[in-house]
């Protein structure tokens, strides 16, 4: 799943170049990656291609965004206007999974009242009030990690069972509410890993990461 979003990246900028046709060699070599996980992966979205030429780049798209689920829209609140949360404020490729963050909250009193990316940040403390009868269906939490759990009992309490975790801490949330948690220190000890492999004197370690 986590393959998807590059394999689109590149599907677009190929569609955008006028190009047709895409094979899992070719997706494989922009990745680095071996042939046959390409093909696994598109295998996946039930998209069969031709022999000869492989995959109509515009229909492979289209099958990539319903397998991920990003030929629906999604909304979402995002609590934390930190630099981490600015940051994802400012990500333009949101638009194309369909993905529109509708509300931020802060608790900072020099951030609220501010616009960060064209978004206007709102107190925290109305949080109830503005999201009490049109919750979105995800919450991002950017805080600290001491302040993530009151946020994510305010979230549920909201009938928010979708929650995009960047807060370095476990979540404890009721049954049927989802948590996705993004520890951004994993992907520098992957990194790390890599060097000290490389360094050592390992095999190719080069490769993007699985």
């Amino acid at each position: 799943m986590r393959r998807m979003p590059t394999y689109l990246h590149r599907l677009l900028r190929m569609q955008a170049g006028g190009e047709q046709w895409v094979s899992c060699a070719d997706l494989a070599a922009y990745m680095n990656i071996p042939h046959i996980l390409v093909r696994k992966d598109v295998a996946m979205t039930g998209l069969r291609g031709n022999r000869r030429y492989g995959f109509r780049v515009n229909e492979l798209i289209e099958a990539i965004l319903r397998f991920v689920g990003w030929d629906r829209p999604s909304t979402a609140t995002l609590i934390g206007a930190g630099s981490l949360g600015t940051a994802l404020l400012g990500f333009a490729d949101f638009e194309t999974y369909r993905f529109s963050i509708t509300s931020v909250f802060d608790a900072d009193p020099e951030k609220i009242g501010r616009e960060v990316h064209g978004f206007r940040i709102y107190d925290i403390a109305e949080i109830r009030k503005r999201l009490h009868q049109f919750s979105p269906k995800i919450g991002i939490i950017c805080v600290p990690a001491v302040g993530a759990q009151l946020i994510a009992d305010i979230l549920v309490s909201l009938g928010i069972r979708y929650i995009w975790n960047f807060a370095n801490v476990c979540l404890q949330v009721p049954p049927g509410v989802i948590v996705q948690r993004e520890v951004i220190a994993g992907g520098l000890a992957v990194l790390s890993a890599k060097i000290k492999q490389s360094e050592a004197g390992g095999g190719n370690v080069g490769q993007e990461s699985e």
